[in-house]
């Protein structure tokens, strides 16, 4: 029996070896795929001056949309970051879903809100309405108070209440860039067969921000925060590059992303039985309109950035990446019928399989790998050359990955313009792999495990003022 015991080990040693080997390589054609693409958008915007295609060209009107709940800390400064955006023609809806906090209060007081009385077309189903708020100062600016119902059933009430036929949709913690409309929604006047476009989220934790914008970006303090940082750069300048080249985009951030409304509509809206209701949007989308073998599109813009508040406490992240994690799980349980089926193309062929092996059992087989690896070097089961050959696949692939990212942003965008931060950045993208990436798949394990068991929760989050 001990012999059969050490046998599985040795076995699954080298299967979670392969698992890395295989995780990685995809994970670095990514990358690898993601240089020329961005360097090419960035040469493009380079010579283009957006304001005149807005200009001369036939724009579609856009509803912001932005819930909120228990966000009185950063409500005000969001709103007027939204408020000034650079766009011919938007309204901004802010949806106060229930806050037990001052979110309604400090609307009222900070943006002069009076009744409205407009007519709402219920063309999704939601939570009951309360009241809705127009602002004397800007006209521009909608309040719908509504009882509470979560974040699905706020941008549903949100959808309904919207004038125009593109909605941008935004969390209450965000900062946006003021062109960030404009180069976000270019896809929808370049290709019409557009539904989706996303753009870039960044960590807006040590930039200095005042009235609603960012005036110079730096990096936090704050060492989690960093790893953050390093983390969002990864996951949006190269996994979302590629796949958005491929069509088969499965994830437009709930924090920052614009929809053709009426596909929104036709689809049903979002789903309130999940926390991952941006992603699972996304993918339904996918699967209905492939069925109809309508053309589309959904795509990943790599400019256009929104600036968000990451949890600065290590409790807040790991609820968040847990909940990231049980939204993953969803999507995937309700759209299964589209995994390896060669009806839906390199969707479900190619990214629901990838989504499916790599980012939803990655977290398993990686933290499983670790337990058994170290077993195996406390009972001398493995020799010094698999021990290194382990490491370096499961680190120091990882490694690249996070440097390679890091360059990206360096020859591209360069956003952080100190040395220092950016040298910090490079630090950090090393470290990551020492206990922040162990502690990340603890989190993510324990979201499926959770999951499993039937949580649906979307846990409480801490906020900070932007200031």
């Amino acid at each position: 029996m001990t012999e059969i015991i050490l046998t599985f080990i040795k076995f699954y040693n080298y299967l979670v070896l392969f698992y890395f080997f295989a995780l990685n390589s995809v994970y670095l054609v990514l990358n690898v795929m993601a240089f020329p693409i961005v360097k090419n958008y960035v040469h493009e915007i380079e010579t283009i001056e957006l304001k005149r295609i807005f200009e001369t060209t036939l724009f579609y009107p856009i509803s912001v949309i932005t819930p909120a709940h228990n966000e009185a800390e950063t409500i005000s400064e969001s709103v007027k970051s939204f408020l000034q955006l650079e766009y011919p023609q938007f309204e901004v809806i802010v949806v106060n879903d229930g806050s037990t906090d001052e979110t309604i209060e400090v609307l009222k007081k900070q943006f002069n809100l009076k009744k409205s009385y407009r007519t709402v077309l219920q063309q999704i189903k939601t939570k009951p309405i309360r009241q809705l708020y127009t602002s004397t100062d800007y006209p521009e600016l909608v309040v719908v108070d509504k009882e509470n119902g979560g974040k699905a059933d706020s941008l549903n009430a949100g959808i309904n209440v919207s004038r125009y036929p593109l909605v941008c949709i935004l969390d209450a913690d965000s900062i946006l860039e003021r062109s960030s409309l404009l180069k976000a929604s270019r896809p929808f006047i370049e290709r019409p067969e557009t539904v989706i476009s996303g753009g870039i989220v960044r960590i807006a934790n040590g930039c200095r921000i005042e009235a609603g914008e960012v005036l110079s970006v730096g990096l936090p303090k704050d060492r989690l925060v960093k790893f953050q940082v390093v983390e969002y750069l990864r996951a949006f300048l190269f996994g979302r590059v590629a796949w958005s080249y491929f069509n088969a985009l499965l994830i437009v951030s709930g924090a920052f992303g614009i929809f053709k409304k009426s596909v929104v509509i036709e689809v049903g809206g979002y789903n309130p039985k999940t926390v991952g209701e941006d992603m699972e949007l996304v993918v339904r989308t996918h699967r209905i309109l492939r069925k109809k073998k309508r053309p589309y599109r959904i795509t990943f813009v790599p400019d256009p950035v929104c600036w968000t508040e990451a949890p600065t406490q290590i409790a807040y992240l790991g609820k968040q990446r847990n909940r990231w994690q049980r939204g993953l799980f969803d999507s995937l349980f309700f759209n299964r019928q589209m995994i390896f089926n060669p009806r839906y193309g390199i969707v479900g062929l190619g990214a629901m399989p990838f989504f499916l092996l790599m980012e939803f059992f990655g977290p398993l087989v990686e933290f499983s790998g670790y337990f058994v690896f170290a077993l195996s070097v406390y009972f001398h089961l493995v020799h010094l050359l698999f021990t290194i050959l382990f490491l370096l696949v499961a680190i120091g692939l990882g490694v690249i990955l996070s440097v390679g990212s890091l360059v990206l942003e360096e020859l591209t965008f360069h956003r952080y313009p100190k040395v220092s931060d950016v040298v910090n950045l490079y630090a950090y993208g090393f470290l990551e792999n020492f206990g922040y990436r162990q502690a990340h798949t603890w989190w993510r394990v324990r979201g499926i495990i959770e999951r499993l068991l039937g949580k649906e929760s979307w846990g409480e989050m801490k906020r900070e003022s932007f200031s």
